[in-house]
C-alpha cells in the first residue's frame, strides 16, 4: 500500500519538527551542555518519531479499510509487525 502525502501531512510535519530538535541535540552535545538537558531533548525527539510512525501505520491501515479493501486482504501479521517495530 502506498501512502498519500496529503493524508500523512501531520506525520511529515512531526518528523520535520523532530529533525530540528535532533539538530538542537547535536548542538547541545557539541556545546557540552548538561547530560540531563541533552537526554530530555533526545527523549522528546524519540517520542516525536514514535508518534509519527504510529500515525503513518494507522493512516495506512485506515486507507486499506476505507477504500473498499476487504479486511481479509489486509495482511494483519504485517501490520502487527509494523506496530511492534515502533514499540
Amino acid at each position: 500500500m502506498e501512502l498519500v502525502p496529503a493524508e500523512i501531512t501531520p506525520a511529515i510535519n512531526r518528523i520535520k519538527r523532530a529533525q530540528g530538535q535532533l539538530a538542537g541535540v547535536l548542538r547541545m552535545l557539541e556545546d557540552g551542555r548538561e547530560c540531563e538537558d541533552v537526554v530530555t531533548q533526545l527523549a522528546a525527539v524519540s517520542k516525536a518519531l514514535d508518534r509519527a510512525g504510529f500515525a503513518i501505520v494507522a493512516t495506512g491501515l485506515q486507507h486499506c479499510l476505507t477504500n473498499g479493501d476487504e479486511i481479509d486482504s489486509v495482511d494483519v501479521k504485517k501490520m502487527e509487525k509494523l506496530f511492534l517495530s515502533l514499540a
